[in-house]
């Protein structure tokens, strides 16, 4: 089974390659035990194909002429920028992102090029950690420090991974406002700390002062 996800058009984008390994029938259902194959692993979310223009099949028979290849994604490659304001980041996304500049080079050219205020987001309770980027590289070098280290250096992003590790992963990031270059340090701080009024982050989230 050559499992794929839609994407634009007719196009859809290679999920994973499974085999049948056994199966059962119970109350007039067959139910399949399938297993990853793992030959395909480097080209998973990378290859592009054409799904054909019975898109709305949503399953097929392969045959030797279906199926173009219309493009192979570069290894790292998480998707189109849609905006500085416009994306909420996975961990697992921003760590790739960071870590493959070249395969993302738009989210790369974007980040590096302004300052602004973020927040970090944890998806398990809703808690919010601001914080604020400037000087050389902007947004992306402050990031660079979450996907590298987790945490970034502040103290109750550390205290939750304390007792779960990998507590990182329930780590969400944003882009809540970009900032001009001329705006000094001190402004920066200073709007950084209204959004901190607003979103009660020190009150009822992940910010100390």
């Amino acid at each position: 089974i050559i499992s794929c996800v839609g994407l634009d058009r007719s196009q859809a984008v290679l999920f994973g390659v499974f085999k049948v390994a056994d199966h059962t029938f119970i109350n007039d259902h067959y139910y399949y035990d399938l297993g990853h194959v793992d030959d395909f692993i480097g080209l998973e979310n990378r290859l592009i194909i054409n799904w054909g223009s019975n898109a709305i099949s949503w399953h097929q028979w392969y045959g030797p002429d279906d199926k173009e290849v219309v493009q192979i994604l570069p290894d790292g490659y998480v998707g189109h920028f849609p905006g500085l304001l416009n994306f909420v980041l996975e961990f697992d996304e921003l760590q790739k992102i960071i870590t493959h500049p070249d395969a993302n080079h738009d989210w790369y050219h974007h980040l590096s090029s302004v300052n602004g205020i973020y927040m970090i987001l944890d998806n398990n309770t809703g808690n919010q950690y601001i914080g604020s980027a400037n000087g050389k590289n902007g947004i992306w070098q402050r990031w660079s420090d979450y996907a590298l280290n987790y945490t970034g250096g502040n103290d109750q992003l550390i205290a939750l991974l304390n007792p779960d590790p990998l507590y990182y992963r329930n780590f969400k990031y944003s882009v809540l406002q970009t900032l001009p270059s001329n705006v000094t340090q001190r402004g920066i701080i200073a709007i950084e700390n209204i959004y901190k009024e607003k979103l009660g982050s020190r009150a009822h989230g992940l910010n100390s002062n």
